[in-house]
């Protein structure tokens, strides 16, 4: 980025990318200079220090994980889309989202997506604890999938790995199992369907029972 064109939106969409590469840890402000193309004098202009650099990127990415919307033509799609949304914008800033964490802010970047979540559990007609166990059990499985994803992939090579061990155990019981889990598995696919399972769970029940005039609802169980 030429000098003249230097603008502190373009100096924090560099050192965003820099911390998603390689890690806050990694940030000075004369590799970013050099990045730019510029003196650290012009980033100290358009930033400040370096303490305040990282302060304006969490700031940006708490904004950023704001901009979830959700999609689909029923609050249970749209349930789905906010957890996959969700899970996308996790995974593509990793580094970022420490840095969020680091700071006390995580709760804060989560609300939009659980106001979005709020919408359409009550749209769904879900209610009170009711539909705040629903938001919660959407929003806790995404970050435990994701949290989950990433042991995997950080792990070191298995040996045996679950594919030889599933092969070896393979048996007349169900050899169609055995050959599904000795494959790899499509983290994609999987959350898909896991959330989608885990969505029609929480949406049924006394909801449904409530959507169906004449219906009696279920008691509710009493403590001894």
């Amino acid at each position: 980025m030429p000098r003249s064109s230097l603008t502190r939106e373009g100096v924090l969409e560099t050192a965003a990318a820099l911390v998603r590469r390689h890690g806050s840890q990694s940030l000075t402000m004369r590799g970013l200079a050099a990045e730019l193309g510029t003196a650290v004098t012009s980033i100290y202009w358009h930033v400040g220090n370096r303490e305040s650099l990282l302060d304006a990127l969490v700031e940006r990415t708490v904004r950023e994980m704001g901009t979830l919307r959700p999609a689909g033509r029923t609050p249970a799609s749209r349930i789905v889309s906010v957890a996959r949304g969700l899970r996308r914008e996790l995974r593509a800033r990793p580094h970022l989202i420490a840095m969020v964490h680091e700071r006390g802010l995580t709760e804060r970047m989560f609300l939009p997506a659980q106001q979005a979540l709020v919408h359409e559990v009550h749209a769904a007609g879900l209610r009170g604890a009711r539909a705040a166990a629903a938001v919660r059990a959407v929003q806790f499985h995404t970050v435990g999938f994701l949290l989950v994803e990433r042991n995997r992939e950080r792990s070191p090579v298995q040996s045996p790995g679950e594919g030889d061990l599933w092969t070896a155990a393979a048996s007349d019981d169900d050899p169609a199992l055995a050959r599904a889990l000795a494959r790899p598995a499509d983290p994609d696919r999987l959350f898909a369907d896991s959330v989608r399972a885990l969505v029609a769970g929480l949406l049924a029940g006394p909801a449904q029972h409530a959507s169906r005039p004449g219906t009696p609802a279920p008691k509710r169980e009493t403590a001894e």
